[in-house]
């Protein structure tokens, strides 16, 4: 026990500093080095396809968007051969497509012809949008809420990014229109208007009684990386949302009302704490969480939704994720695969962890002067 305060209290000394400007070199430099870490040695969670190399490839893509560096398209183009463009197989669950989205990113980039399949992703979509399921029907009556598609918050960065680009590449809106009809379901049952935050499920929701999931500070329970997932997934939607599509003022202000709401409690530090609103839970700030937040909020200073005054908070925030980093690479400081706040270590690491400093990078790297 001694040496775990040990470890959190150097670590937090460590976290512990903000820089007014950033080095992009140094930020590149640290983006090559974990991506070639990540590569040496994967990571999954049920198989190569499933939503934990989703969220890593996701990350690999937009650091290839903004780089332009030929080791990630690389590393994109390896990983979807091997996997034979497919998906994974659960079509209901949102998760089992998000590795679509490096798939989509292949096709848009690469100028070899017939080299990317999309039709496991037509397949996938399609089902997942039109058939019926447990989840669809209301039939689940668990604790967790299954009663709609996307029941849980991180399937907002699952499945609609994905929906949006496919409409995007495929010049066909519909899709587009699906993926806002399941979002709703989700806002709706998920969304607290007066915490600007999601709860992960339905366990987390407040109904008013003496059942409700507390923090020990009696203060709601809001995840993290649960949140992340979301803003992350907003900041994603919006890049490749029509300007003029009927319902994008919907995401702008959703994303807004989040990202204030971010930014007013991001610990002195920069690493946002597994437990938004209990900080002191696990007094440590985690990265997979903070890599998600980090990246939505550059997206947004980079695209004029948010003011340039908030530049500070995300180069404070990008320095403790840059300390979070080993020497070999490694992203540490990682919450392992969960559905609610838990501590993570110096140690603890997984691919979508890497996922979300690379998504952090790239917009960081954007940052103007």
């Amino acid at each position: 026990m001694k040496k775990l305060l040990f470890t959190l209290t150097v670590a937090l000394s460590f976290f512990n500093y903000s820089i007014a400007q950033i080095d992009r070199n140094e930020i590149k430099s640290a983006m090559l080095q974990a991506l070639e870490w990540q590569e040496a040695h994967p990571i999954i969670a049920l198989a190569p396809t499933d939503w934990t190399n989703g969220a890593y490839y996701t990350g690999v893509a937009r650091a290839h968007q903004t780089t332009r560096d030929m080791m990630y398209m690389a590393a994109l183009k390896n990983q979807a051969y091997w996997n034979n463009w497919n998906t994974y197989k659960r079509f209901h669950h949102a998760d089992d497509v998000a590795i679509s989205y490096s798939y989509l990113y292949i096709d848009m980039n690469d100028n070899r012809k017939n080299f990317v399949d999309l039709a496991p992703t037509k397949k996938f979509l399609d089902a997942h949008l039109y058939e019926e399921d447990n989840w669809k029907a209301g039939t689940d009556k668990t604790k967790y809420g299954r009663t709609i598609l996307w029941w849980w918050c991180d399937a907002l960065f699952m499945a609609p990014p994905v929906l949006n680009l496919y409409a995007k590449h495929t010049n066909q809106p519909k899709y587009l229109d699906e993926m806002h009809k399941f979002y709703m379901e989700t806002y709706n049952q998920l969304y607290d208007k007066e915490e600007q935050l999601f709860a992960r499920d339905m366990r987390f929701v407040w109904q008013g009684t003496d059942k409700d999931t507390k923090e020990p500070n009696g203060e709601k329970v809001f995840w993290s990386r649960g949140n992340g997932w979301v803003i992350a997934g907003l900041a994603l939607i919006l890049d490749d949302m029509p300007e003029d599509y009927e319902h994008r003022p919907f995401y702008e202000n959703l994303y807004k009302e989040m990202a204030d709401k971010i930014l007013d409690i991001q610990p002195k530090d920069g690493l946002w704490r597994t437990s938004l609103l209990s900080p002191e839970s696990y007094n440590h700030g985690e990265l997979s969480g903070s890599g998600f937040h980090t990246f939505a909020l550059a997206w947004g200073i980079n695209n004029g939704l948010l003011g340039k005054k908030h530049k500070s908070a995300v180069v404070k925030a990008w320095n403790a994720m840059a300390a979070c980093q080993h020497e070999d690479g490694r992203v540490g400081w990682v919450q392992n695969i969960g559905a609610f706040p838990e501590p993570a270590s110096s140690d603890s690491w997984q691919n979508f962890g890497t996922g979300a400093f690379l998504l952090a990078g790239s917009e960081v790297l954007k940052l103007k002067e």
